[in-house]
């Protein structure tokens, strides 16, 4: 079984898809940590070129696992789970995952991946692009303002201590992911038809986990 959930920057999909594998049993596969992982190697080899990045990622060990439901990347064997979240990378990964060789790679790497069991992924293209026969497909939106404000405690929370960025900076970072994923030329942002909407915008999260549990609990017991 493959769940997916789409939707645009700091409309909580990590944490949710999170919270679901718990409690669905499923296995989180993270697809925007996979991208900001490239985003950070694509930065630590000093911004390369399209031609030299593409030789750099093909040679490169990007490697995942999930620990107690919490999805880790590892970079050549380091745990950067927490170096992806800084806003150096935030600013950089929609350029980077814009790249046709760079989603061609990442789109692979997950569809070799849930050969392996019963996974809920979230991202941006997933129900659309990646995974177009998902069992079920969720697609999470909120107003600009709370998904800035989310992302702003994500980052204060996670990231580097001598990084403080501001609300401002954080919402500015979210106008400009939404510009750029909605209108990239190759799988922009967009909902599925066959998506359910769930609008969190003035939803507790529990409450936005437990109206996605009632579906993927009847999904579950659908002959």
């Amino acid at each position: 079984m493959i769940i997916v959930i789409d939707g645009p920057a700091g409309s909580g999909k990590s944490s949710t898809a999170k919270a679901l594998a718990s409690r669905c049993n499923l296995t989180f596969l993270d697809s925007g940590a996979i991208y900001r992982a490239i985003a950070l190697l694509w930065l630590q080899s000093d911004r390369p070129d399209d031609k030299q990045f593409t030789n750099i990622l093909s040679a490169v060990d990007i490697t995942t696992h999930a620990v107690d439901h919490q999805f880790r990347v590892f970079l050549r064997g380091e745990d950067v789970s927490n170096q992806i979240r800084t806003p150096i990378v935030a600013g950089c990964v929609s350029d980077i995952a814009k790249k046709p060789f760079v989603r061609e790679f990442v789109n692979q790497y997950m569809r070799d991946l849930v050969q392996q069991g019963a996974f809920i992924a979230d991202g941006r293209d997933l129900g659309t692009a990646v995974f177009p026969n998902a069992d079920l497909k969720f697609y999470m939106d909120a107003s600009v303002e709370e998904r800035a404000r989310r992302r702003y405690q994500e980052l204060t929370q996670s990231g580097s201590e001598d990084v403080k960025p501001s609300f401002e900076d954080v919402l500015e970072n979210v106008r400009q992911r939404d510009h750029t994923d909605s209108h990239r030329e190759m799988d922009p942002l967009k909902k599925a038809d066959d998506a359910i909407l769930i609008d969190t915008t003035s939803l507790s999260f529990e409450e936005q986990i437990q109206i996605m549990a009632d579906h993927i609990e009847k999904q579950k017991h659908q002959p």
